[in-house]
């Protein structure tokens, strides 16, 4: 298991404290099944088993990785159309969103209650996503669209960087990475 799957995202960017993934995964399963009966989705067992490949790690990952995955699993083919409509649909119930950037789509472990923007942020290192409340950026942007008479319909927000645990790996000393 990679140092991401292990790690909360919450707790990564503030204290790099360790969690169980299995957690994040059970709770976003619930969520899932609640957010699909509440907009008339029907939760398949496809659409449920890409979920949980898209959510094995906090990681983006591409739709012909979950393929790949499914295909390893399962010993069988799934069809390329089946896994792109059920990822479609995980991002029409909100649980699923997509890394415009790297084509790539990570699971949302946290509901969006409200209108509130967020912003994905990425590890260049570990390939993490966090995704978090972006309020002001989103506030700026619809501000300077009204300055210019442009009404902003939708906007992405990604950021990049190197993580809070990336960064304290790359400055422990050589002794300390041997332990």
């Amino acid at each position: 298991m990679r140092r991401h799957e292990l790690t909360n995202p919450a707790a990564a960017h503030t204290d790099g404290a360790s969690h169980d993934h299995a957690v994040c995964i059970d709770a976003l399963l619930d969520r899932a099944k609640h957010s699909f009966g509440e907009k008339g989705l029907k939760l398949t067992a496809l659409r449920l088993r890409v979920l949980e490949e898209i959510a094995a790690s906090h990681d983006a990952v591409g739709a012909y990785d979950v393929l790949e995955r499914l295909a390893a699993r399962s010993g069988g083919k799934v069809a390329p159309i089946s896994v792109y409509r059920a990822i479609e649909a995980l991002r029409e119930a909100g649980v699923v969103h997509r890394l415009e950037s790297r084509n790539a789509f990570f699971a949302c472990h946290a509901p969006h209650l409200g209108r509130h923007g967020h912003m994905a942020l990425v590890c260049d290192k570990c390939a993490e996503v966090v995704e978090v409340e972006a309020p002001d950026f989103h506030a700026s942007l619809q501000r300077a669209g009204r300055d210019r008479g442009f009404a902003v319909t939708s906007a992405i927000a990604e950021g990049f960087g190197v993580c809070e645990v990336c960064r304290a790996e790359a400055t422990k000393p050589a002794h300390e990475e041997q332990s």
